[in-house]
């Protein structure tokens, strides 16, 4: 009852509650409305999950800010705090060895609270149990933690501390048999974190990955673009500095590649275009590497297409299971 109590209070602040302006400095959004916002979400999610699940909120370091406006003022250097949710399932007996999923969220700016419990849930029930941090520079947590953003850099690091803090945390959880998965920018966390960490991940499955930053912004529209030149970003356009950009592109680390990987995309995505997946998998069939990948052709919902409760992506999410399944061996597969 408290939970719903306090879920009736959040929803009541969003309806009748004076939205505060928005934070000056040119990010164009009202932070106290996107910290409000993630509360209610993460107590959404925590409902839907704990019947399943033990559910919890944490907080770990990870590295330094990339960039410090104040680099010999106090605390320049500490490691950046995250914030992230954990999920272990009720039913798991303790006493045997488990696998452990590391889930990255999408968007440029986001946070991992909305639009995943049914995924959550169908993975806890085969007995996964699961990391989801709220990397630097996503919503939820105030301005600074926005500007901390660092897309294709510390943010894969910030993921990769969550790996590290769960398996610290649970002794029951195996660190021969972790998994990563991720959709769209999650996706292309997903991949980073498998290529500079291949000894850590058994299994990864990247869906709808951004590949190429080079090639995406330019197709991308301009308030897109902006994202990543702004200051307390990259700093910099494409044209600017294209080496910097190739950087942050898994497209240009596939010889990396060392864990087993499963690829999907949608030739009618409309946000990460297919052309980008495309050179994704022929780099890495250019480089000799061993992966699954399936191109779904104009699968309905583009972007989200097995995201979403429709008979085809549940179907999908089943050849994704039956994937991970197959590497990290958990304790209820599907049948």
């Amino acid at each position: 009852m408290e939970w719903r109590f306090g879920l009736g209070l959040l929803m009541t602040a969003c309806a009748w509650g004076q939205a505060p302006a928005a934070a000056p400095g040119g990010t164009g959004r009202n932070h106290d409305s996107d910290v409000l916002e993630r509360q209610m979400h993460a107590l959404k999610l925590r409902l839907a999950l704990q019947d399943v699940a033990e559910v919890d909120e944490v907080d770990y370091t990870s590295t330094p800010a990339a960039k410090n406006r104040n680099p010999t003022g106090p605390g320049a250097g500490n490691p950046v705090i995250v914030h992230a949710h954990t999920f272990v399932p009720k039913k798991l007996d303790r006493k045997g060895k488990h696998p452990l999923i590391v889930y990255a969220h999408g968007g440029v700016h986001a946070n991992v609270t909305s639009g995943v419990s049914h995924i959550f849930r169908e993975l806890l029930e085969q007995g996964y149990s699961i990391i989801a941090p709220d990397y630097r520079g996503s919503t939820g947590y105030g301005r600074a933690f926005y500007e901390l953003i660092d897309y294709g850099g510390r943010e894969n690091d910030d993921v990769w501390s969550g790996r590290a803090w769960m398996l610290e945390t649970y002794s029951f959880l195996d660190p021969q048999r972790v998994g990563m998965i991720g959709w769209s920018h999650g996706g292309m966390i997903t991949l980073f974190n498998v290529f500079d960490h291949p000894e850590g991940y058994a299994a990864a499955y990247a869906g709808v990955p951004v590949s190429d930053l080079v090639a995406r912004l330019g197709y991308a529209t301009d308030s897109y673009r902006a994202l990543f030149s702004a200051q307390y970003h990259i700093g910099k356009t494409v044209r600017d500095d294209i080496m910097e950009y190739r950087r942050r592109s898994p497209i240009f680390h596939v010889r990396k590649l060392r864990t087993p990987l499963l690829v999907h995309t949608n030739t009618n995505d409309d946000d990460v275009n297919v052309l980008e997946v495309e050179r994704l998998i022929s780099e890495l069939k250019a480089e000799g590497k061993q992966f699954e990948s399936k191109i779904y052709q104009n699968a309905p919902g583009g972007h989200s297409f097995n995201r979403l409760d429709t008979q085809l992506a549940r179907a999908s999410r089943r050849e994704i299971y039956k994937f991970l399944a197959g590497h990290l061996k958990p304790a209820f597969p599907l049948p």
